[in-house]
């Protein structure tokens, strides 16, 4: 009886080795169906913007699959000496590195205050912060554009890179205040009887801890500003106007030219899609991380 049953086991982890592999190959076929889907608005796009405008008003951007000859670079080179589209670029750079490093920085200083130190009215400060969480943009739009107008901030970068920080504190503060929150205390305990001092806490061991988190904010910060035009429509003029809204004046001017537009609008959407895969693993880490703490 033992024999059978020995030999038997054997035999049923054989036959579940390929209803395994059978499951992996499925949802691997799956997530890569996902994924052409996924990327294939991007595609057709990157495919538009390198076809002639004529071409891409006689037949639609897959003919180009069977048909290779007919891209080309010229809208990215007439795009390139566009230099309302290039400034656009840059304002567009120069508004969202500056939000996202100052989002993390203020928001990792702040949430590691929230999580481990003591001072008066640390919570009912922290539940401002978090009550602050469902006040919509739109209804600080124009008490602040009156605001920055009487400072002189009206119309610039450093007026959009201010709203923009503003706005995006109080969910960076909230989720980075959680997330060192879970960081064992013991650990910062033993940190502080080796004499470390707050400072040499923070900096030595809750950012390197906090890394994942840190990262998924920065990428979510990153994106939110490089794609916003609501903000930057009303707040920055046309020295100081990003891609999007560079690319929303052309579309006005010039309706359906799709030879502007699609090179102009690929510019903009392979930026953060460069910045998305870059990071993915720090992304993936920092989604996951509650979920195993």
């Amino acid at each position: 009886m033992t024999t059978a049953q020995g030999t038997a086991a054997p035999r049923r982890r054989t036959a579940a080795r390929p209803a395994k592999w059978l499951s992996r190959g499925v949802i691997q076929v799956f997530l890569l169906v996902i994924g052409l889907i996924w990327l294939t608005p991007a595609a057709g796009l990157f495919l538009s913007s390198l076809r002639t405008e004529e071409a891409n008003a006689s037949s639609g951007w897959w003919t180009a699959l069977t048909t290779p000859g007919q891209l080309s670079l010229d809208n990215y080179t007439s795009l390139l000496k566009d230099s309302g589209i290039v400034q656009a670029f840059w304002n567009t750079v120069l508004i969202s590195v500056p939000t996202t490093l100052a989002v993390v920085v203020i928001a990792a200083l702040a949430g590691y205050a929230f999580a481990w130190m003591e001072f008066p009215g640390r919570d009912w400060i922290f539940l401002v912060v978090v009550a602050m969480l469902v006040v919509p943009v739109q209804i600080g739009l124009l008490p602040v554009a009156k605001l920055f107008g009487a400072l002189g901030l009206f119309g610039s970068i450093p007026g959009v890179v201010l709203f923009h920080t503003a706005y995006g504190l109080p969910f960076a503060i909230f989720l980075l205040r959680n997330y060192f929150a879970e960081i064992p205390k013991e650990m910062l305990e033993a940190a502080r009887m080796d004499g470390g001092g707050e400072w040499r806490i923070f900096s030595q061991l809750v950012l390197p801890l906090g890394r994942p988190a840190i990262a998924s904010l920065a990428i979510f910060q990153f994106l939110w500003v490089w794609n916003d035009m609501l903000v930057a429509l009303l707040f920055a003029d046309n020295e100081s106007q990003p891609l999007t809204v560079a690319l929303q004046s052309q579309m006005r001017q010039f309706g359906s030219n799709i030879g502007v537009l699609a090179p102009g609008a690929f510019l903009s959407l392979i930026v953060p899609l460069i910045v998305f895969f870059v990071f993915q693993r720090h992304f993936v880490q920092g989604i996951m991380a509650g979920s195993v703490k």
